[in-house]
């Protein structure tokens, strides 16, 4: 099964040399570090104040991007909330191998978007759709129209007229707040990329202030912690945009759910939500349905510098945000360590460890910096599983796992997601009633088990 899949080679290879691993880790370990980051903030907060400058924050606006109509009703609350000043830009779509699945991930941005929103208290329509390219370029040609200290009003009223599909509002809007030619929306949106592609980022609803970037509605609430820490504060209150709790109660099903798990044994992500969503399964009373796959790069989906340092630093801070502080000290397990990881996976299920293996793979080369190519490290693993390494050691290394992940990879590719972890709720016909990307959306998923569980009580 590995074998249809092409090594991208560089820094997407699917299989590094043991000097390429050894630096890869050390990076990803010195990413991770609270203690440099906490240095590189004092050095940055020093050069400000020498240089008299205000607090900037930039944002990047991505006209078509369902995130991006969110971020944008944030952008007032976070002006009147914090003593900032805001500079926003006009951005085009995420490309190369920085957006491996353009259109699925537009796609998911209007369904996810519309199922994290009311959360929020932010408006996104239930059914909206991709929209046409007619109104996307009025809509962009609104907003190149404006004056700087217009848009964080005005950018929202056309994100609602756009995603709610109503040509009228988008006239009207046009009505008072003329459209830039298209030449000048062409310009300015390369300007917006530009300035993104310079200060190291590709993707929409970008928000980026001293180094750092915060995606969307989810991050902002680092954006904030850091603000405020800042003394930047206009007054005490809460948050803009919190992170929802994770719940797992108070009702409890009888197994009729089913939770399907896809994670990914060189997921930084699933590695740190692994098992909070394992006891969230057990603790509501779901049928728990584990579907590991392989990890992106070893399924020939190229990735980026730019993006892996984003991918692991914003890894790091969400785990601190969990409580894991001692999280990050890895050693990659990419390519062969995954395959021997994997190899005994099916072994594991059949000895009612299979949860457990993948559990101690994570913490082993997330946590503890193991080297799980290594027979010493995947002995580690697989005795902190409780599985005996006399019998483990035979069969390393066998193909028998390989259909298994790829059945599961095509079935996440079947409800419009790619990436790990990933989530479906399923009710008890097998229909699908709930699929999220992202260990930042568990809390989604706990709150909808909740929901479905409320909704039968009553017998709706």
């Amino acid at each position: 099964m590995p074998e249809q899949f092409e090594d991208q080679g560089g820094v997407s290879t699917m299989d590094p040399s043991p000097f390429r691993r050894a630096a890869g880790s050390f990076l990803m370990r010195r990413w991770s570090d609270p203690r440099r980051l906490a240095a590189r903030r004092r050095r940055i907060e020093r050069a400000r104040r020498r240089s008299g400058e205000r607090h900037v924050v930039e944002y990047f606006h991505q006209v078509d991007d369902g995130y991006s109509h969110l971020a944008a009703q944030c952008l007032r609350p976070l002006l009147d909330t914090y003593d900032i000043d805001l500079v926003c830009h006009v951005v085009g779509d995420p490309s190369g191998q920085n957006a491996p699945e353009p259109e699925l991930l537009l796609d998911l941005s209007c369904y996810d978007s519309a199922q994290i929103g009311p959360h929020y208290g932010l408006s996104f329509p239930d059914d909206a759709r991709r929209p046409d390219a007619g109104p996307v370029d009025l809509a962009g040609r609104i907003l190149a129209g404006l004056d700087p200290e217009d848009f964080v009003d005005v950018a929202p009223l056309v994100g609602e007229g756009l995603w709610s599909g109503s040509d009228e509002a988008l006239q009207a809007l046009a009505e008072r707040h003329p459209p830039a030619e298209p030449s000048t929306l062409a310009q300015r949106r390369q300007t917006g990329t530009d300035r993104r592609t310079e200060l190291g980022h590709y993707s929409g609803a970008m928000f980026t202030y001293g180094g750092e970037w915060y995606w969307g509605v989810d991050r902002l609430y680092h954006l904030e912690e850091r603000l405020t820490e800042l003394g930047v504060r206009r007054a005490p209150g809460d948050l803009i945009a919190p992170r929802p709790a994770i719940v797992n109660g108070p009702r409890k099903d009888d197994g009729s759910l089913t939770l399907e798990i896809y994670p990914s044994l060189r997921s930084p992500y699933s590695s740190l939500i692994f098992d909070t969503a394992v006891d969230l399964a057990r603790e509501t009373g779901v049928t728990m349905s584990m579907r590991p796959v392989l990890p992106m790069v070893m399924r020939g989906v190229p990735a980026t510098r730019e993006k892996g340092l984003y991918i692991f630093t914003d890894a790091a801070r969400e785990a601190r945000h969990l409580g894991l502080d001692d999280w990050g000290n890895v050693h990659d397990p990419i390519g062969e360590p995954v395959r021997r990881g994997y190899s005994l996976y099916p072994w594991a299920v059949s000895r009612g460890k299979g949860v457990e293996l993948l559990s101690a793979f994570f913490r082993a080369a997330f946590w503890e910096g193991v080297n799980t190519g290594k027979d010493r490290g995947l002995r580690r693993v697989v005795e902190r599983a409780g599985l005996p390494w006399d019998e483990a050691r035979g069969i390393v290394g066998n193909p028998d796992w390989e259909e298994e992940l790829e059945a599961n990879r095509v079935a996440m590719y079947g409800f419009g997601l790619w990436g790990v972890p990933s989530f479906r709720l399923l009710d008890g016909a097998g229909e699908t009633l709930l699929a999220v990307w992202g260990q930042d959306r568990l809390w989604l998923v706990g709150r909808e088990i909740q929901r479905h569980l409320e909704e039968r009580e009553k017998g709706l």
